[in-house]
């Protein structure tokens, strides 16, 4: 479809009929002039109907508005949320259960926005991301988002329009599994955000600043990622936690910022966990369930208790390091799928991953500490069982420095590792650009959001797909696929999200069973509206 009757759609504020009509115009063609599958095309109706469902709903109404927000601590500041909260209310619902949710739009000056279900593998008209699959909800107006849930896990949901994501609108979605096999008293949901937004500016603000990019500072030699002796994912035990300021990436080594202004722009946040540079935004607070480190949000049990955390990292541009004082946690999901279980120190959580932990509780007061990898401060939260002081703000308990599995490391869970098959097709998918001039995109081509299906990364239905990350940049890159989920080599993790190192290759395995056009992008939200995104579509 050609840019100029794609903005003509978009402009007239299409509403749910209006979005079905922009997806089926935006099938586009592959190599070859073969058609791609529509987002609202016959095979994405028949994916449905082979769905396991239950012929339950549940149903709710998600309105997105400004909204002053109480974070603790006296800081309460403007920004945009559902229904006034930040996070959003938790969603649960069971297994093979509908949700019907009714979008409100009520933002300012006439804001587009959405939902994207994230790490749902739902129908691809309901995945949320305009222009590719519906039309943005204008201002004034509503979306309704109706899908099956059939798989069960550990899920949040988040606008895909510009940096919104950097913004108060998410929340978290469970679906449960009434044959779960995991035996636990509680489930306590935790969210990790990284926070901005109406303290020291907007993400708009931090996003245009960020594209006026590094050119012209000094920029250092010596920051190879190879250096820290690490190859892939595979770090093991960290021994002590790496954050010295001594690194020569991009962010540590400017000089200068030669007339630049670099209110948001963070030097020298470096981590050899993450190869190097950490992040590049100055954030002045950390979030656990909406609340800051000065003022944390307090989980009360007793003791004994065994205790289902299930950590979601919401941020925008933060990895994060995750460690309970005094207790080891075990590993038992992450994205939603199991794995063989794993007994560990602390966690890595990159923004899209979620990891479900067990933790029996011990007697006392302690601190759930989310450490802003690289970047020197944290987010915290309190578990309270018995008698005991309230630990200080910026607290390190041993535990951040002990031992620590990242995901190349764990194994599935027998009962849902991918079948052996023959890999059908195979794609390269290099992440390039850089701070410099700030040209993040997927092999060298940033999207373009006025024509969602140039140049797709084709599949066909059935095959058995290879994607190799290779990673041409000098930072670390969260890559999450919408609609499916991926498996880290032949014995590893399924996953929708997963961190790739700077000058690294990852190679993960997918089988095509859910027909449509789905974004393969980075999550940090600045990499991604940058450019860091692609379409990954189905051809008929």
């Amino acid at each position: 479809m050609n840019s100029i009757n794609r903005r003509s759609l978009l402009l007239a504020g299409l509403g749910a009929a209006g979005a079905g009509a922009l997806a089926a115009c935006s099938s586009g063609s592959g190599p070859g002039g073969n058609a791609l599958v529509s987002p609202s095309g016959s095979a994405v109706a028949v994916a449905e109907r082979k769905r396991a469902r239950t012929g339950r709903q549940q149903k709710l109404t998600l309105t997105a508005a400004p909204a002053m927000v109480d974070l603790g601590g006296g800081v309460i500041p403007k920004t945009w949320a559902f229904d006034g909260r930040t996070p959003g209310k938790e969603v649960r619902l069971s297994v093979g259960d509908t949700l019907v949710a009714e979008l409100f739009n009520q933002l300012p000056r006439r804001t587009t926005t959405s939902i994207h279900w994230h790490g749902i593998a739902l129908r691809n008209d309901m995945d949320g991301v305009p222009p590719a699959t519906q039309a943005a909800v204008r201002a004034g107006s509503t979306f309704t988002y109706k899908f099956i849930a059939d798989v069960p896990g550990t899920y949040f949901f988040h606008p895909h329009v510009g940096v919104q994501l950097d913004r108060g609108l998410y929340a978290p979605l469970i679906v449960e599994d009434p044959k779960e096999s995991l035996a636990y008293d509680d489930d306590w949901v935790v969210l990790l955000d990284d926070w901005v937004d109406g303290v020291t500016g907007t993400p708009d603000e931090v996003f245009a600043e960020l594209k006026q990019g590094m050119g012209g500072m000094e920029m250092g030699a010596s920051s190879s990622p190879s250096s820290s002796g690490m190859e892939g994912h595979d770090m093991g035990d960290m021994g002590g936690m790496d954050m010295g300021s001594d690194s020569a990436s991009p962010s540590a080594s400017a000089s200068s910022s030669g007339g630049m202004s670099t209110k948001f722009m963070l030097m020298g946040a470096t981590s050899a966990l993450l190869g190097g540079d950490a992040g590049d935004v100055k954030y002045p607070h950390h979030l656990i369930n909406g609340r800051v480190a000065s003022d944390p949000d307090v989980y009360t049990s007793k003791p004994g208790r065994k205790v289902r955390l299930r950590i979601i990292n919401a941020g925008s541009d933060t990895a994060y390091r995750v460690a309970l004082g005094a207790h080891r946690l075990t590993i038992t999901h992450t994205d939603g799928f199991p794995v063989q279980h794993q007994e560990v120190d602390a966690l890595l959580v990159a923004m899209g991953e979620r990891y479900d932990v067990l933790v029996t509780l011990g007697d006392g007061v302690f601190p759930l500490v989310a450490l802003a990898e690289g970047k020197d401060a944290n987010g915290l939260a309190l578990v309270r069982t018995g008698a005991g002081s309230k630990p200080s703000a910026t607290v390190r308990p041993k535990e951040l420095g002990g031992m620590m599995m990242t995901a190349s490391q764990l194994r599935s869970a027998d009962e849902v590792r991918l079948r052996s098959a023959t890999t059908d097709v195979t794609h390269q998918i290099k992440l390039t650009g850089g701070m410099e001039k700030y040209n993040w995109a997927i092999n060298g081509t940033p999207f373009d959001m006025n024509d969602p299906g140039a140049h797709p990364i084709v599949v066909r239905e059935g095959q058995r797909v290879r994607l190799d990350f290779v990673n041409d940049s000098d930072m670390w890159h969260p890559m999450h696929l919408h609609g499916h989920t991926y498996q880290i080599g032949d014995f590893g993790p399924r996953k929708d999200t997963a961190i790739v190192l700077p000058k690294k290759k990852l190679s993960v395995f997918f089988d095509a069973d859910n027909p449509g056009q789905w974004m393969l992008h980075c999550h940090n939200a600045y990499h991604g509206e940058a450019g860091m995104m692609a379409n990954l579509a189905y051809r008929d």
